[in-house]
């Protein structure tokens, strides 16, 4: 079983003494205490004035109930390495923090990303056993209202365990249940992937092509000639983000994929493509645009006709936000600032993108899945280009293939790709030991991540 003993940090070099006193400020829970850390240490931008990423590491800090450290790694006196676990989970996380070497040791680098349980840290458990822990878990969050959605765990294919929990709607006291669609943020990267893939596998579209040849009017030319699709497919192409003031100031205005295009198309290259990887919702969205220019429907046609439809998918689209509801369609939740749940309509873009920001179920997604294993999307080959882990993401044992993540947890392969933002996340992770995970969330993140990671952990490896 997971250890309950919690390593301190020790503060004898400036990073452990930095990364000791932003613990504190997290694990406190309190707005005050946090802005007050990051203003003197740690600004979130030049103006130290970004509320909402104060408000957004509240939130996360409320929703892990803090973080245990479980293993410091080896420091230097201006970086530290440390596995973390939240309190109120079994979630793990890895920290790295790198400070200025001269006083006052400001931070210029932290980042924190999910990982895996490690090895070392797994519980054992058989099938039967994983899963009543499992239901005893959702049970205990539920209550704690810290989950509300869907799970189904499947075994070669075939549902063995396949439950709701929490409200879809709160004001109107409508239960989740397994047909229940939810906003699946980054979800859709994997339907981008696939059917980028299946213009390769055509041969109407190569990997190595620029996105010049298929874009020849894209506005920023220094980028459509030295990107290419290889490079969108693994977040390597220096293409940037979609989110910050500029979408903020836009969104209700953004409703196809070329408004994006002539929002962001002139801007220059974050790096050099190919020099790392840095996670590209834009450069997601060309690929959709892509798509568009190959195939000569719109992405959200193909993917439907070419995905969803031979997957038999019913239940996966991307609504406009400001149409009708959409039947069997959560509310999302999104903590407010006094910690209470509200909804996060005011977030959505108006349509989702060849991104992100779609609406599934567990049981179109467990199709997805099905259809996806059994070549039924692509061929042999061409499925495992797809997903066989093609650039590091940091965390040992995870990279990065064509949307999907490819990890090693236990000793098992597994790939999949999450979901998340405000008032959303989800999960599909897809093992070669035969189990199938998929969970959605109509809540902030973690919420469905952890689910994942607690039964994933606790799965026998064969």
């Amino acid at each position: 079983m997971t250890s309950t003993s919690t390593p301190q940090v020790a503060t004898d070099t400036p990073a452990q003494r930095q990364f000791a006193a932003w613990l504190t400020a997290f694990n406190s829970g309190d707005r005050d205490t946090l802005v007050a850390y990051h203003q003197q240490h740690f600004p979130y931008d030049v103006a130290s004035n970004d509320v909402h990423g104060i408000d957004r590491e509240l939130a996360l800090s409320r929703g892990t109930g803090g973080f245990e450290v479980k293993k410091p790694e080896t420091p230097t006196p201006t970086s530290i390495v440390a596995i973390l676990k939240e309190r109120s989970s079994e979630q793990f996380a890895r920290a790295v923090m790198e400070v200025d070497a001269a006083e006052p040791h400001r931070v210029v680098r932290f980042e924190i990303h999910p990982i895996p349980t490690p090895d070392e840290l797994r519980p054992h458990m058989t099938e039967a056993e994983a899963l009543a822990a499992l239901r005893a878990e959702l049970e205990k969050q539920t209550a704690a209202d810290t989950f509300s959605g869907a799970v189904i765990v499947a075994k070669n294919g075939t549902p063995i365990f396949a439950e709701a929990y929490g409200l879809a709607d709160r004001a109107k006291q409508i239960k989740n249940t397994l047909d229940t669609r939810f906003r699946i943020g980054s979800m859709n990267k994997m339907f981008t992937a696939v059917a980028t893939l299946q213009l390769v596998q055509a041969k109407k579209l190569a990997l190595t092509d620029a996105l010049a040849k298929a874009l020849p009017t894209y506005p920023n030319q220094t980028l459509a000639k030295n990107v290419t699709i290889h490079h969108l497919l693994t977040h390597t192409g220096g293409t940037g983000d979609i989110f910050g003031p500029e979408f903020d100031q836009h969104r209700l205005e953004l409703r196809t994929l070329a408004d994006y295009v002539k929002l962001y198309g002139a801007r220059d290259l974050a790096f050099e493509p190919g020099a790392k990887m840095e996670y590209s919702n834009y450069g997601f969205l060309l690929l959709g645009v892509v798509i568009e220019a190959v195939s000569k429907q719109s992405y959200f046609d193909y993917v439907a006709k070419h995905v969803f439809e031979p997957a038999g998918m019913t239940s996966t689209s991307s609504p406009m936000e400001d149409k009708a509801t959409e039947p069997n369609r959560s509310v999302g939740y999104m903590r407010g600032p006094n910690a209470g749940w509200k909804p996060n309509t005011d977030t959505l873009p108006i349509r989702a993108t060849s991104a992100g920001g779609g609406d599934s179920t567990v049981k179109d997604l467990l199709a997805f899945a099905n259809a996806l294993t059994s070549n039924k999307l692509l061929d042999a080959e061409h499925t495992k280009l797809l997903t066989t882990g093609k650039v590091d993401m940091g965390p040992p044992g995870v990279k990065y293939a064509y949307g999907f993540m490819e990890t090693i947890q236990g000793g098992q392969r597994c790939v999949g790709h999450g979901g998340g933002a405000p008032g959303m996340n989800g999960q599909l992770t897809i093992c070669d030991n035969g189990y199938t995970i998929v969970v959605l969330a109509n809540l902030d993140p973690p919420a469905a991540g952890r689910i994942e990671q607690f039964i994933l952990a606790r799965l026998p490896a064969k």
